[in-house]
C-alpha cells in the first residue's frame, strides 16, 4: 500500500457553503493561488451546475491554475455531469467529481429509489463521467450510515465504470473514529476492484470528529483526505486541513504517511481565508490560532526557556507564525512592495500594485511598523472586494460621557455616484455611525454581528471590524480595516450595504 497522502480542498465549494462564506471571483482567485502554493493536490473549485456565477468562477479558476488538478463537483445525472465538463474542461489536470447518496435513509426519502435502481445510476452516471475523463471520482454520500455491503458494491460499481476515487464520506458527522477507522478497512477488503482506485474520506464534524474520522481512515487505509481551511463547512463544517496536516507530520512515527503539503504555508492560508469571509481566527484555534504558541503559565514559561519542546511539539515556523525579514514602510519602493506581496502568495499586476502601494504610504504614515497581517488586510481592503455602488470618504464622530449629550456622528459618502452627507445620533457612537448611514442610504437591516479585532499589538494597531446585516431572506458580511476602530465599523458597513445591494 502507498503511504503518499492526497489532500483535496474543498474550501471553494463545500467551504463557500458555511453561512456567510461566500466569496467573489476575485476572492476566490486570490485564494486558489494560495492554495496552490499551499501544495495542495486537487481543489475543488466550485458545484458548476448550481448557478450562472458558480459555474463561471469554477471555469475560471481551472483556466488558470498551474499545477493543481481542479474538480467540479455534480451530482450523477447526465445534465450535472456535462455542465461540469463544460466548466473544468481546459484545466490541465481536470477532474469530474459525482456524488449519489448509498444509505437506506436517503435512497429511501430523498431519492426515493431501491438499491438496484441507485446502483444502476451509478453505472450510468460514471460510465458518462468516464467518456469526458480517465479522472473521476465517485462519492458515496452518507455512507457512514449505509449498508456495509451495499457500500461494497457501490464502490465496485463505480470502479468497474471507470472511476479511479472512491470517497467514503462520514456527510453528517454522525461515525466515530474506531467504527470509522474500521468501515474503511472492510470497505476496501471487500471490494472485488478495489486494487484499481484510491480510497479518499470527507468528514464533517457535527459531533467535533471531522479530524479524528479523518485520521483514523488514513491509518485504515485510505489515501486522500477531504479537507477546507480552518474546518469551514456546511453545518459544524469539515475536517480542517491544517490539523490533518500538522498531525500526519507531527506523528509521523506513528502514521507513517507521506504527504506534498508546504506546512510554511498553512498560516497564511488560514489567515487569507478568514480576512476574505469576514470571520476571524479564534484564538484558541489548532495549529493557526493567536495563542496556539502562547505561553502564559509560570511553569510552562520556564520549561519554554529550558527547552522549547518541554511545550511545543511543533515550531510556529514550521507552520508560517513567522515574520518576513523585508520591512516594508514609507521609505519603501514599488518594486519593494511588489516583491514582499508575491512573497506573501498575491499575484497583482501592475495596475493592482500601483493601487496597494499607495494605501502602504497611506497606512505607513499613521503606523511605524507594518506586519503581515497588516499588508494582508490592506490588500484584502483594497483589491479583493466587489464593486461598491456606495462608497464612505469621511467620517466624524462626537462622543462623551457627559450626561445629555448623546453621541453624535457626521458622514460624507457617494451613494451611486452622488455625493451625500448626513448626520444623527445613537446610544453609542457605533450606533450613531450605523444609523446615519443606514438613513441615508433609505435602508433598515438588522445588525447580527459585530466584531472588533486588533489585527496586530500596540496602541496603533490596525484594527478589523466585521459586520453581518440582515435584509428580509438575504444576509451579507461586511469588513472593514483602519487604525481608528469607528472608520473600521463604518467602513464595515457599507462594504456589507453594498453586498446586500447585490444580494451577494
Amino acid at each position: 500500500m502507498q503511504n503518499r497522502v492526497y489532500f483535496f480542498d474543498t474550501t471553494l465549494r463545500d467551504g463557500e457553503q458555511s453561512p456567510g462564506a461566500t466569496m467573489n471571483l476575485q476572492e476566490k482567485l486570490c485564494l486558489a493561488n494560495q492554495l496552490e502554493k499551499l501544495g495542495i493536490d486537487v481543489l475543488e473549485a466550485g458545484f458548476p451546475a448550481t448557478s450562472p456565477g458558480d459555474f463561471e468562477a469554477v471555469k475560471t479558476i481551472a483556466e488558470q491554475m498551474d499545477s493543481m488538478q481542479i474538480a467540479g463537483l455534480c451530482r450523477c445525472l447526465e445534465a450535472d455531469i456535462d455542465r461540469c465538463w463544460e466548466a473544468i474542461r481546459h484545466a490541465k489536470n481536470p477532474r469530474i467529481h459525482t456524488v449519489l447518496a448509498t444509505s437506506p435513509l436517503h435512497m429511501k426519502h430523498k431519492l426515493r429509489k431501491r438499491s438496484e435502481d441507485v446502483l444502476k445510476m451509478i453505472e450510468v452516471g460514471v460510465k458518462h463521467c468516464s467518456a469526458y475523463t480517465d479522472n473521476v471520482e465517485f462519492s458515496a454520500e452518507d455512507a457512514s450510515r449505509s449498508d456495509r455491503d451495499f457500500l461494497c458494491r457501490a464502490a465496485e460499481t463505480a470502479i468497474r465504470a471507470g472511476a479511479r476515487i472512491i470517497n467514503i464520506p462520514d456527510t453528517v458527522g454522525y461515525a466515530q473514529p474506531e467504527e470509522f477507522g474500521a468501515l474503511i478497512a472492510y470497505v476496501i477488503a471487500n471490494t472485488a476492484n478495489s486494487d484499481k482506485a484510491i480510497f479518499s474520506v470527507h468528514c464533517h464534524n457535527d459531533l467535533g470528529l471531522g479530524v479524528a474520522n479523518t485520521l483514523a481512515a488514513l491509518a485504515a487505509g485510505a489515501r486522500q483526505a477531504e479537507v477546507t481551511l480552518s474546518g469551514i463547512g456546511e453545518r459544524a463544517g469539515n475536517a480542517a486541513l491544517e490539523e490533518v496536516v500538522m498531525a500526519l507530520t507531527v506523528r509521523k512515527d506513528y502514521f507513517g504517511l507521506t504527504h506534498a503539503i508546504a506546512t510554511e504555508q498553512l498560516y497564511p492560508s488560514c489567515r487569507m481565508l478568514a480576512l476574505t469571509i469576514g470571520r476571524p481566527i479564534p484564538d484558541n484555534k489548532a495549529i493557526v490560532g493567536a495563542n496556539a504558541f502562547a505561553h502564559e503559565s509560570g511553569i510552562h514559561q520556564d520549561g519554554m526557556l529550558k527547552h522549547r519542546e518541554t511545550y511545543e511539539i511543533m515550531t510556529p515556523q514550521s507552520v508560517g507564525r513567522k515574520q518576513s525579514s523585508l520591512v516594508i514602510g514609507k521609505h519603501s519602493g514599488r518594486n519593494a512592495v511588489r516583491n514582499k506581496f508575491e512573497n506573501m502568495g498575491y499575484k497583482l499586476d501592475d495596475a493592482q500594485i500601483n493601487v496597494v502601494f499607495e494605501a502602504v504610504k497611506q497606512l505607513a504614515d499613521r503606523k511605524k511598523v507594518l506586519h503581515d497581517d497588516d499588508l494582508t488586510a490592506l490588500v484584502q481592503e483594497a483589491i479583493h472586494r466587489i464593486p461598491d455602488r456606495y462608497r464612505l470618504r469621511h467620517v466624524s464622530v462626537q462622543s462623551s460621557d457627559c450626561g445629555g449629550v448623546p453621541p453624535t456622528a457626521a458622514v460624507i459618502m457617494d451613494v451611486d455616484g452622488e455625493e451625500k452627507s448626513g448626520a444623527g445620533f445613537g446610544v453609542g457612537p457605533v450606533d450613531a455611525l450605523f444609523n446615519v448611514i443606514a438613513d441615508m442610504l433609505g435602508q433598515t437591516p438588522e445588525l447580527e454581528q459585530y466584531a472588533v479585532t486588533a489585527i496586530t499589538g500596540g496602541t496603533d494597531a490596525l484594527g478589523e471590524v466585521t459586520v453581518r446585516l440582515r435584509e428580509n431572506e438575504f444576509t451579507a458580511m461586511g469588513r472593514g480595516a483602519h487604525p481608528d476602530i469607528l472608520v473600521a465599523s463604518a467602513k464595515a458597513y457599507v462594504n456589507a450595504m453594498n453586498r446586500l445591494a447585490k444580494k451577494y
